[in-house]
């Protein structure tokens, strides 16, 4: 008997902390999404990495909250691309997605990355500006 008692007292609290982490992960997250195609040049691969570079070193509260997250996709890959339809997409691109309740409330397309890739700086300044600006009306 004292077993039982013990194994559902173990069974409740794995439970209640599931429960209040389910109720603690963010209903609304924002998607910074760097797309590519299978063939990435210098210029491509290093905007994906000033963008990912600016992410984690200015937004690194909204990262570790689940608020925000960077994905790097290559629409070419099996079942993704839908991404190019459903983001207007004709060559590499930075896209921000605000998702809530599971349904896309608004997104951008960065699209100055291309005039700003030779410079990482100004780069990383335009995307965490952007990001700022796009975090404020997702909050």
């Amino acid at each position: 008997m004292r077993k039982k008692l013990k194994v559902l007292a173990v069974v409740a609290a794995i439970s209640a902390g599931s429960l209040a982490f389910a109720q603690s992960s963010p209903q609304a997250k924002v998607t910074a999404y760097y797309f590519h195609g299978s063939f990435r040049c210098v210029t491509c691969t290093n905007m994906e990495k000033f963008a990912r570079d600016a992410i984690e070193t200015n937004f690194k509260e909204a990262l570790a909250s689940g608020n925000l997250e960077f994905k790097a996709v290559n629409v070419e890959d099996r079942g993704n691309e839908h991404f190019v339809d459903d983001y207007k997409l004709y060559t590499k691109s930075l896209i921000l997605s605000w998702v809530k309740d599971g349904k896309e409330v608004k997104s951008k397309n960065l699209d100055k990355i291309w005039e700003l890739a030779r410079n990482k700086q100004k780069f990383m300044d335009y995307v965490t500006g952007e990001l700022s600006e796009f975090m404020k009306d997702a909050q």
